[in-house]
């Protein structure tokens, strides 16, 4: 199963190739935001965004990413394994 999960961007680390730091869940990774500035609507930090396999897809409100990962982590093993996953994707 394919989950997107929410996170919040905390740092713009490389805008020319569109690289930030996302919080999700209490970890931080890198992950690449460029879809978001193809539509003219850049991330910047405080954002929330959803996140799959290092993307962000698109940005959401605060009160959806909430609702969002309590829907997610009521799906137990499915969110466990997306987590994971986000877990061991390295953007350098």
């Amino acid at each position: 199963m394919c989950l997107a999960i929410p996170g919040q961007v905390v740092e713009i680390v490389d805008p020319a190739n569109h690289i930030a730091t996302v919080d999700v869940a209490g970890v931080r990774r890198k992950v690449n935001v460029g879809l978001l500035a193809r539509d003219g609507d850049a991330a910047r930090p405080g954002d929330w965004v959803l996140i799959h396999v290092g993307f962000a897809l698109s940005k959401v409100d605060q009160a959806e990413a909430v609702r969002t990962r309590r829907l997610l982590k009521g799906m137990g093993q499915a969110f466990e394994d997306e987590l994971e996953s986000l877990l061991e994707s390295r953007i350098e």
